[in-house]
């Protein structure tokens, strides 16, 4: 028998893949279950023409502030910090740092894992339609967590397409229907419901656009978001300074997002909490989609 969650402070991180609120220690059978889950995916943009870049886990909150994230998510947001041990007492009290232990929390933990494709292309002009792929812990100040299904801290692999506009519609247009697809194959359930992120000011052009025309689409499994296609105009481009050769225009972007443990929930969840038999299925599936 496994063991039972293992409760720190404010949080629970449950080691039976199943139990646990904020944090989770995944057990072997699942964390196979995730790796498959993300070969599959990654392969999917690798085979679409996506180079794999790797981003680190946390970045400077200028840069994620160059995307409005403290604007419009605040509410997610989760900072970093060292020790001022000159000031501090370096040591924490009841499981926490209090304040006056930290200094200026100059680091930010980010809740997407796309942000890391247009900071690497900060400052370039793109030689043609580009697409990449990437995985990277996302963190986020949920008002509640369920275990896999809504973690502090969970992977996302994402395919981001940069270029012109027609490329990423191309790219979020062909990945709706694989993932359709792949569902399809292992017989699971999936509604495709039309969603909104505020990446835009409320009162800008964009937004309004955005309202009219959707720009993110879920696609959900009994209520629950496990991928989705997203559509960001020229946002980016801009923010970062991302330009298209040889006019010089500003990139358009899109990207294609996949909550690595929601997909593990919802399949042990389909497969009666067996992660070989849903392994199984997920080889079986990938082999007929691609």
């Amino acid at each position: 028998m496994s063991p039972g969650p293992h409760r720190t402070g404010d949080f629970t991180r449950g080691r039976d893949g199943t139990a646990g609120d904020a944090l989770v220690i995944l057990p072997p059978g699942p964390t196979a279950l995730l790796r498959a889950l993300d070969r599959v995916f990654a392969g999917w943009g690798t085979a679409a023409g996506a180079d794999e870049i790797l981003p680190p886990p946390l970045y400077p909150v200028s840069d994620l502030e160059k995307f409005d994230v403290y604007a419009n998510f605040p509410h997610l947001a989760l900072a970093a910090a060292p020790l001022d041990l000159e000031h501090g007492g370096g040591k924490p009290e009841a499981g926490r740092f209090r304040p006056g232990d930290l200094r200026g929390a100059r680091l930010g933990l980010p809740h997407a894992t796309c942000y890391g494709a247009y900071l690497y292309y900060e400052d370039t002009r793109l030689p043609g339609d580009t697409l990449v792929t990437l995985v990277n812990r996302c963190f986020r100040h949920e008002d509640h967590y369920d275990g896999l299904r809504r973690l502090l801290s969970f992977q996302m692999r994402e395919i981001v397409a940069l270029g012109s506009f027609e490329h990423t519609q191309r790219v979020v247009t062909r990945f709706a229907e694989v993932i359709a697809d792949f569902a399809g194959a292992l017989g699971l359930p999936l509604d495709k419901q039309a969603a909104t992120d505020p990446f835009f000011e409320a009162d800008g052009a964009r937004a309004l656009l955005a309202r009219l025309s959707p720009v993110k689409y879920e696609f959900q499994a009994g209520g629950l978001a496990i991928a989705s296609v997203n559509t960001h105009r020229n946002f980016f481009g801009e923010r970062c300074g991302i330009r298209l050769a040889p006019d010089g225009g500003h990139a358009f972007t899109s990207c294609v997002a996949f909550g690595l443990e929601r997909w593990v929930a919802v399949l042990l969840d389909h497969h009666g909490r067996d992660a070989a038999r849903a392994l199984d299925a997920v080889e079986r599936a990938a082999g007929e989609v691609s």
